[in-house]
């Protein structure tokens, strides 16, 4: 079975702790790496993860602060030092360009790789693969900010008391998958809809309608939770989200599994975080993420 989890490579918000590097992600789905938000410090912290450059097949930057950014410049020079054999995507705000080429070129080194850039402008699905399809949502920063969201399409599962029950076996399963009928038995008579597993990754913003669009129905959402409560306002002014609204988000869009994450270096205890995150009535899956945690995804729904 192929491997989709979440490995955390940091945590922090605006600058790096003792315990927390900036911010950086790694979503594994199946044979593909997506590379989100690499601060400064990422490829090190890779390294302390167990992932390679060659991991790397997508890279989602949802803006350019420095905490979300600065690790570009050493990931995409390892990558070409490290030779990967496969094309890598770039996906960043447009408005942003100077600043990704800036990054891309910030030191002189051999290209050796087949780096694609692919920056977003407006909503949208961004990419479609076999294995998922790529949305972008703007969100509410200070400067422009986009969300992703992974959806895998919607599959069938087989029902093996059904397929018996008709005589269906052997090969015959595979040609009712292909062709939706066999001998008068149709394929919604020996199987059932599988729905396809949804993640979603939010960094800075306030709530907005982008927020919403991109946690429904997820099954994992990484989400930034800045502040605590009692500083709202410090978290509207600047832009965040705090805790609670964090995990009312995740309540009301029916998630599954919510990572907090991005904290600000003034907390110094992070089950404040879990305890207000509940407080707020979510009571999924919970986890206050910590640099080099391994977050796999829910099994698929029954």
């Amino acid at each position: 079975m192929s491997v989709r989890e979440l490995v955390v490579l940091g945590t922090a918000s605006q600058v790096p702790t003792r315990h927390r590097n900036h911010n950086g992600y790694l979503l594994r789905w199946g044979a593909e790496g997506i590379l989100f938000d690499p601060g400064e410090g990422t490829q090190r912290q890779m390294l302390r993860a167990g992932v390679a450059a060659h991991d790397v097949h997508r890279i989602c930057v949802t803006h350019f602060h420095g905490d979300h950014s600065l690790g570009l410049a050493g990931v995409i020079q390892r990558i070409n030092l490290d030779r990967v054999p496969h094309e890598v995507v770039a996906h960043y705000p447009a408005s942003g360009q100077r600043y990704f080429d800036r990054l891309r070129y910030a030191t002189a080194y051999r290209e050796t790789v087949q780096l694609t850039e692919a920056p977003v402008a407006t909503d949208g699905v961004l990419a479609t693969t076999g294995a998922y399809d790529l949305h972008a949502h703007r969100l509410s920063h200070p400067v422009e900010s986009f969300g992703y969201r992974l959806v895998e399409p919607d599959g069938r599962r087989m029902l093996p008391e059904e397929l018996a029950a008709h005589g269906i076996h052997g090969p015959d399963v595979g040609r009712i998958q292909r062709e939706g009928e066999l001998r008068g038995v149709t394929l919604d008579q020996v199987s059932e809809e599988r729905r396809g597993q949804r993640f979603a990754f939010v960094m800075d913003t306030r709530l907005c309608d982008g927020v919403y669009a991109l946690a429904e129905g997820c099954d994992l959402l990484v989400i930034e939770s800045t502040f605590l409560d009692e500083d709202e306002r410090l978290a509207k002014d600047h832009g965040h989200l705090t805790a609670g609204q964090a995990a009312g988000v995740a309540r009301d869009a029916g998630v599954r599994h919510l990572v907090l994450t991005h904290f600000s270096q003034r907390y110094t205890d992070p089950s404040a975080f879990e305890q207000q995150a509940r407080a707020a009535g979510f009571d999924g899956e919970l986890t206050i993420a910590a640099d080099l945690l391994r977050v796999p995804l829910p099994t698929r729904r029954p």
